[in-house]
């Protein structure tokens, strides 16, 4: 049961009466009268358990920061009208607008309402319940009853990296050969010969060829395609400090989707892997390079650091199940001295001697304005803290390349580009 603001001006209106005639009988003529018309509308209000509520689309996929709507279809399947009060509630991080709506459902009839969805958070956000108040037809009171109505939408990661697709890909045009561009290295395939030209390197010199053809001829090389790309995700509690206004997996899971979706398009096998003591998630080289990039977003969708270290033993063996031939590892995690002096930088020489590591890490652009403050004592203090906090990660990054491994340490916006860039690199000089 519910009063509305009807039930309540109606019992000030007593003051009238009692002015009039100045008396505890007027007042407890007042207060009976007000009670038997509370208690009538009550026992004429609609029952709201007599209403059927379905979802429309039970389960909705929308990328993070944009909207889509969820029809709730309600039917009164009883001959007297229903007028009142519908919210569908929702989870806060559904971002959830105009869950509130009027009722006026006449008997029989059915009535779609839509509640605009969009999620400030990625991963899956649910319907929690949709809460009936109808009224009476005095308006004065109002039954209120709940139920759960089963509805999910699922925050698919934005992909933000994208725009930097289309000037990567022209570039992996003129490496793999598309624009005439051959180079001669280690991992290369022969492409064609041709005629020698002075800057040659005389060791691509074909005799044989020249022999027969009584001119200098040279041999040809393009990057190998079919190579393999591992991108190892950590979400360890590494992964959950915040930089910005999203946490580090967030943003390390932007570059590895601009990562594989650019070594898919110039022919690469690509696996992802996700996970802290296990594998939570896991994209097979098996997908279709046209279907990778939903496969992988869908796969990370409901991803969320775990407050946990990350067991680097357990992902390295997940990496050398996967295969032994070379390839190139990607590990998207923090450099956090802690953590990786005592998981990761033990299974490291095991990766590196059969595969090319990078380590790809978030930095916080906020360490350098701090840094650059000096304006008082307190801010001293607090550049002196961060100025130590960005030597550990120097210090861990140089040992991390003393084992052969490439580090990667930019800030949210910068890192898919750089690892993009260094990528390509190595198809470029034949490195991969």
């Amino acid at each position: 049961m519910a009063l509305t603001g009807r039930a309540v001006l109606l019992l000030a209106a007593g003051v009238l009466p009692v002015l009039a005639f100045p008396a505890a009988a007027t007042v407890r003529w007042w207060l009976l009268l007000w009670a038997v018309l509370v208690v009538a509308d009550l026992l004429l209000a609609p029952d709201p358990r007599r209403l059927e509520l379905v979802r429309e689309d039970v389960a909705l996929q929308v990328r993070l920061g944009e909207a889509v709507d969820t029809v709730l279809l309600v039917t009164n399947p009883g001959r007297r009208g229903v007028h009142g009060v519908l919210r569908d509630a929702w989870q806060p991080a559904a971002g959830a607008t105009g869950e509130r709506h009027a009722l006026h459902l006449p008997g029989g009839e059915r009535r779609r309402l839509v509640t605009s969805l969009r999620p400030t958070r990625r991963g899956d956000r649910l319907a929690d319940r949709v809460t009936v108040r109808a009224r009476g037809p005095l308006g004065l009171t109002a039954r209120q009853r709940s139920r759960p109505v089963p509805g999910r939408v699922r925050a698919l990661a934005p992909f933000r990296s994208r725009r930097h697709l289309p000037g990567r890909l022209a570039r992996l045009r003129e490496i793999d050969g598309r624009a005439a561009v051959r180079t001669r290295g280690q991992g290369t395939e022969f492409d064609s010969l041709r005629d020698y030209v002075e800057g040659d390197d005389v060791r691509s010199i074909d005799w044989r060829a020249t022999a027969r053809r009584r001119s200098v001829v040279v041999r040809t090389w393009q990057p190998e395609r079919d190579r393999r790309v591992l991108l190892v995700l950590d979400t360890s509690r590494t992964s959950a400090g915040r930089v910005g206004d999203e946490p580090r997996l967030d943003a390390a899971l932007d570059a590895a989707l601009l990562l594989g979706t650019l070594a898919s398009r110039a022919g690469d096998r690509v696996d992802l892997l996700a996970g802290d003591r296990t594998v939570r998630a896991r994209v097979g080289s098996g997908t279709g390079r046209s279907a990778l990039l939903h496969e992988m977003v869908t796969a990370t969708a409901t991803l969320e650091p775990a407050l946990l270290e990350a067991d680097w033993t357990t992902l390295a063996g997940a990496v050398t199940s996967l295969t032994r031939r070379r390839s190139l590892v990607v590990l998207l995690t923090g450099l956090e001295p802690a953590a990786l002096e005592e998981g990761l930088l033990p299974v490291l020489p095991a990766l590196t001697a059969h595969h090319r590591v990078v380590v790809a890490s978030v930095a916080d652009p906020e360490l350098a304005r701090l840094r650059a403050d000096l304006s008082g004592p307190e801010a001293v203090y607090t550049a002196a803290a961060a100025e130590r906090v960005t030597a550990l990660r120097q210090r861990t990054a140089a040992a991390l390349g003393r084992m052969g491994v490439t580090v990667l340490d930019e800030p949210p916006d910068r890192l898919p580009p750089a690892l993009a860039d260094h990528y390509l690199s190595l198809k470029a000089h034949g490195l991969l």
